[in-house]
């Protein structure tokens, strides 16, 4: 039940809240936009189109042009679980943007998060 709440939630509302807590710690909108779009493969414009169309999270997710291969190397924990051990690959693939923005916040050199 839980995952179904996150799933539906709007990706417009989301996903501010994803930038503040970049910008609280010095980073950028940009950067998230970056690490966003390295993740699910969607372009800068085809993000802020889903961002506008209020498209649910589960749906941002599940439509995404191509997530990246590298993502499988996206590993410690969010929320106190740890990413490989999320059986659902849905709310997977949410938990990996939730750690790429974690690891912006906590000030790690972006290549480093883009897994290069």
């Amino acid at each position: 039940m839980e995952n179904e709440k996150v799933f539906a939630m709007s990706v417009g509302k989301v996903y501010p809240l994803l930038v503040a807590k970049a910008e609280r710690k010095g980073r950028t909108k940009q950067e998230v936009d970056t690490v966003t779009c390295w993740l699910t493969g969607y372009t800068q414009k085809e993000l802020e189109q889903r961002i506008s169309e209020n498209v649910s999270y589960g749906q941002f997710f599940e439509e995404a042009p191509q997530m990246n291969p590298n993502c499988e190397k996206i590993t410690g924990s969010i929320c106190g679980v740890r990413i490989q051990e999320i059986e659902d690959p849905l709310m997977k693939k949410i938990r990996y943007l939730d750690k790429l923005v974690d690891e912006l916040a906590k000030g790690k050199d972006l290549k480093k998060i883009l897994r290069k």
